[in-house]
């Protein structure tokens, strides 16, 4: 099982090896007067970015939290945020985002399970967590950034506390969706982040100190994987906290960004935006695309917009970067190859093989199957769950549930998922967990959800409901049930309703690939992007 820290307190400024917070430590050290944080109009140096995140370690050491303990945080993108960054780092802390998307239950359960004893909220979002403390055993305090944040800062000493950090202690804990619904924890050690890091940035184009990163997407998604290499590169992490397309395409020209991390429904928004020919895009060096399949019409127009910047990288939570590509590979002409509709080749530090899905074999090239990776960023396992570590591994490699195939030339094609996920705007969304409320209601007997193409989405979930035909309900009753147990963004886009039994394997297992398959018509793909 996933254990805690070790840190001890120590007075030297390189104890406990190689680990973020002494190369971060470093990095302020030799730029001091760069620019390190802009957010919200605000600009900060990394002395002044490094004054406050050591403000605030030293505030949470003060309620009492010690090295090793876990700290949930419900926030968007923002200058506070940066300072958490930096605050759970120094302070030993282990971060635990929740996800401003998700549901309360969402909220409660990853708090629970990971035994945190404190989580920081926004003023915006402190609301839904009300009552969390009688609701969590764990968790003793809710720490709200209310117009009172900033004195409460100032309250505290700008002294680094000097705490040793193991690189084996645990930095982060990310949550994956699950089968069964119940999101998974998945911890990260120092030494696993900054190897993700290292492999996701390796093939990029280096970063100058000075280089400046978007982050519109939230830092507690994909984009939070920027963020540390940036930093420790003596580059500017540019904090937006919501995406506009026109804004986001003024604020790329306007600070004359050089990184940035977008899922598919972004990028597709953005390249069709009239505003975006005709810019200044000459600093602009990589535009990462991840999270979910790209359709190949957005890739084509954007790199005819933004020029030859775009890379797609493909791996999960659980084991992430496994494969990747930049434009020279992306957009090639390759006898025995379709790049365009690649994920990517293997990267120098990961391997990708595919293993028979029953009997883990590994499969020769061609032939569909799971993808198994592994890499140096890879999980440990899930945070107390050993038996969903052991179902998850093989022979040290991650069984991604995800089928595919490599080719001639090393690229590996995602074709459809093993366990029916469905990844709408860059989100998963799992079946399981939509069923679960759908057959709640009184008028339904079962329900099947699964994935269909929507332009907007790249894909969004789609639930055929049998019902018993006598009590009351709509589509748009079932809908916002979803919506208000689950949240938005994971709530059907359509809904079936019927008294005709859904169709079953003989084993009385529902064939959701049955049902699924009229709306894939015309697809190569049983998977989609935008």
């Amino acid at each position: 099982m996933i254990g805690t820290s070790s840190a001890k307190i120590a007075c030297d400024d390189y104890v406990g090896g190689m680990n973020v917070t002494a190369l971060m430590r470093r990095t302020t050290s030799f730029n001091k007067d760069r620019i390190c944080t802009i957010a919200g109009g605000v600009e900060l140096s990394f002395a002044e970015q490094w004054e406050r995140g050591c403000r605030l370690a030293n505030a949470l050491i003060d309620t009492g939290l010690r090295p090793g303990d876990r700290i949930g945080v419900l926030e968007d993108n923002s200058v506070e945020a940066a300072d958490l960054f930096l605050g759970a780092a120094l302070a030993n802390l282990v971060r635990v985002p929740l996800y401003p998307r998700n549901a309360r239950a969402s909220h409660a359960h990853m708090l629970s399970h990971t035994a945190c004893r404190s989580v920081v909220a926004s003023s915006v979002h402190a609301p839904e967590l009300d009552d969390m403390v009688e609701e969590v055993a764990s968790l003793e305090q809710i720490i709200v950034r209310d117009d009172d944040y900033e004195d409460w800062l100032l309250r505290y000493p700008p002294t680094d506390p000097m705490l040793a950090v193991n690189p084996d202690d645990v930095y982060i804990i990310r949550h994956t969706g699950g089968t069964t619904g119940l999101s998974k924890g998945v911890a990260y050690s120092h030494r696993q982040w900054l190897a993700a890091g290292r492999d996701w940035f390796y093939a990029f184009p280096p970063v100058e100190p000075g280089d400046r990163c978007l982050h519109v997407g939230p830092i507690s998604h994909g984009s939070g994987y920027f963020y540390v290499p940036m930093f420790l590169s003596g580059g500017c992490n540019v904090l937006l906290d919501h995406f506009d397309p026109v804004e986001t395409l003024d604020v790329m020209e306007r600070e004359q960004i050089a990184y940035m991390f977008a899922v598919p429904t972004m990028l597709n928004a953005l390249v069709r935006d009239p505003t975006a020919t005709g810019r200044d895009w000459s600093r602009l060096k990589v535009l990462q695309v991840a999270a979910a399949p790209i359709a190949d019409d957005t890739a084509l127009l954007a790199r005819d917009i933004f020029g030859p910047v775009l890379y797609q990288l493909y791996g999960q939570t659980e084991v992430l970067p496994v494969v990747g590509m930049g434009p020279n590979q992306w957009f090639a002409e390759l006898e025995g190859s379709q790049p365009l509709r690649a994920a990517g080749l293997p990267l120098p530090f990961a391997e990708a093989k595919i293993l028979d899905p029953d009997t883990h074999e590994e499969l020769p090239v061609g032939s569909e199957g799971e993808i198994a990776a592994r890499c140096d960023g890879q999980m440990v396992g899930f945070w107390g769950d050993d038996a969903a570590t052991a179902a998850r591994m093989h022979d040290g490699m991650v069984l991604t549930g995800d089928i595919g195939k490599i080719d001639v030339n090393g690229y590996l094609y995602v074709v459809d998922r093993k366990d029916d996920m469905i990844i709408s705007g860059g989100y998963n969304i799992w079946p399981a967990e939509l069923e679960n409320v759908l057959t709640d209601h009184p008028a339904v007997i079962e329900a099947a959800v699964f994935g269909v193409p929507s332009e907007q989405w790249g894909e969004t979930p789609c639930a055929v409901t049998t019902v018993d035909g006598t009590t009351p309900v709509t589509a748009e009753e079932l809908i916002k049930m979803c919506a208000d147990r689950l949240g938005s963004y994971k709530k059907p886009g359509t809904v079936v309703i019927t008294t005709e039994p859904l169709p079953k394997s003989p084993v009385g297992k529902i064939l959701r690939k049955d049902l699924r398959e009229p709306y894939w018509l015309g697809h190569e793909r049983r998977v989609a992007g935008n």
